[in-house]
């Protein structure tokens, strides 16, 4: 059995989530015009970010598992500028643009999870502020559990939207 199995089933359910509001986020409204920096993300918003974290947090936990030296410096800050130019960029992309992005990235890191030996999920990165993680914790946190946040904030973007319309 796979060293970071339970991981990968969370994110798959998290990705069946989203599929599953493909049709409302199809419907929902545009992104504004403002961008979204300092207001709630809409739908396009949501996925834009997933599929811009995805890969970002795949290539940190490359990153640690290549390291010479342990710990291993990993991460950004929410403020980081390429995050919030690649949101603003993306967020106008065409809903069925966002998830084959979603499909792409997502397969690619359970692919390369369920690889990982314990060895490799054992190596410890270093995150300015969450401090000493495992790949074990990194996984749990920065992609399983942080998709799982995103799939909640998407369902209640869509259900404000539609309390609106009503």
């Amino acid at each position: 059995m796979a060293t970071l199995y339970a991981q990968v089933e969370r994110m798959r359910t998290a990705r069946d989530n989203l599929v599953r509001v493909r049709n409302r986020v199809e419907l929902s409204a545009l992104p504004p015009e403002d961008l979204p920096r300092r207001r709630e993300w809409v739908g396009r918003e949501v996925l834009a970010h997933i599929d811009e974290m995805l890969p970002y947090w795949l290539g940190e936990i490359e990153r640690v598992i290549a390291g010479h030296l342990e710990p291993v410096p990993f991460g950004r800050e929410p403020t980081d500028l390429l995050r919030i130019l690649t949101i603003d960029r993306d967020r106008t992309l065409p809903v069925y643009e966002l998830y084959a992005r979603l499909d792409n990235s997502l397969e690619r890191a359970l692919r390369r999870l369920l690889e990982l030996d314990e060895r490799q999920v054992a190596r410890r990165g270093l995150h300015k502020q969450r401090g000493e993680m495992t790949i074990r914790q990194i996984v749990d946190v920065m992609l399983a559990e942080h998709l799982e946040e995103h799939c909640k904030q998407m369902a209640a973007v869509l259900d404000a939207e539609a309390a609106v319309r009503a």
